[in-house]
């Protein structure tokens, strides 16, 4: 193993898959000669030439509309949405094409898609380049929702996704573009639809993904000082998520928050808390709270960013409201 930056890890999986399979190409803008926008192409277009490597004009749709049609034809594309944020430029191709090829067309046609999107806020990028996505594509049939918060998880789910026959958005947070973690240098995978306990804990759940794993885990270090031992579950997988992961997890602890970056209508905060509420409603001592994004858009300036967005803080604050039931030892409840 050696360090890596998510970078660097989504990069040694893109050429380590590339090698190995000749039907997956790359496309998207600036992702050649440029090497992409975050670099996570770079060194692509000199290894595997301008066939695989394709720079393609200022059109998301363009590019998706691509991607489907090759995918079809038996190609595996890799295709990149610079920013998140313009999938909505992409939407039909994405939601009313890949979702529903493999339905519509009784498994004749595939849709082995995989969409690389910067997602995301916390860099003072402004309203359109800061947004988190997967809210808008949780209800559509047919996706896979894929949102690492490592470096070791983005590799290994990257190959996993390339080589997985369903539609995958596969999200990289811009604010872990630079975090690093050791990574094997050998080819491997991370499964898909499999979340991770990343800290184990006894009196709270807390579930999150992508960035707000490590505010969870941030929270968790302060909570332990005062006596609270949180369990912390990065779903990896957000469409579907393991619900058997959390729903053990939380039928254990009997307390659970489920923490966001998106606002919370509509939000996975929101599904994940019903399911908890459906499945375990005798066993909760306390009703499961949600920690989000305020119901705003995303400001430029980093001061007012920071108010909209959650962050450790809001993870202790509702954990702390959540373990107020709790006695002290030797002290029995009335």
């Amino acid at each position: 193993m050696s360090e890596k930056s998510m970078i660097q890890a989504l990069n040694q999986a893109l050429h380590q898959v590339m090698a190995s399979h000749a039907e997956v190409y790359c496309l998207g803008e600036d992702i050649g000669k440029m090497g992409g926008d975050f670099s996570v192409t770079r060194g692509l277009l000199e290894k595997f030439g301008a066939e695989r490597v394709r720079d393609t004009p200022l059109s998301e749709a363009a590019i998706i509309g691509t991607a489907v049609g090759s995918a079809m034809l038996g190609m595996r594309p890799v295709a990149e949405i610079m920013i998140a944020d313009f999938m909505t430029t992409c939407f039909d191709q994405i939601v009313n094409s890949a979702a529903k090829m493999h339905y519509m067309f009784d498994g004749q046609f595939r849709a082995p898609i995989v969409i690389r999107a910067a997602t995301g806020g916390g860099i003072g990028a402004g309203p359109h380049h800061s947004q988190s996505v997967e809210s808008w594509f949780l209800s559509v049939p047919g996706l896979v929702i894929v949102a690492p918060s490592n470096a070791y998880d983005a590799k290994g789910l990257l190959i996993a996704s390339i080589l997985d026959d369903n539609p995958i958005i596969f999200l990289e947070h811009k604010a872990l573009y630079g975090t690093k973690s050791k990574v094997p240098e050998e080819w491997y995978t991370v499964p898909l639809g499999r979340a991770s306990v990343i800290r184990r804990g006894s009196d709270v759940t807390v579930v999150a993904s992508m960035k707000m794993v490590h505010e969870a885990l941030a929270a968790a270090d302060e909570l332990a000082a005062r006596g609270i031992e949180a369990e912390i579950i990065d779903l990896r997988t957000l469409r579907p998520w393991d619900k058997k992961t959390v729903l053990d997890s939380v039928a254990k602890t009997q307390r659970a928050v489920v923490a966001t970056e998106t606002p919370l209508m509509g939000s996975l905060a929101s599904e994940v808390s019903v399911v908890i509420f459906e499945e375990l409603f005798s066993r909760l001592v306390s009703p499961v709270a949600r920690v989000g994004a305020k119901d705003a858009p995303i400001p430029t300036a980093p001061i007012l960013e920071r108010e909209i967005l959650p962050d450790r803080a809001d993870i202790v604050a509702a954990v702390t409201a959540l373990m107020a039931d709790r006695q002290p030892e030797g002290v029995a409840h009335a």
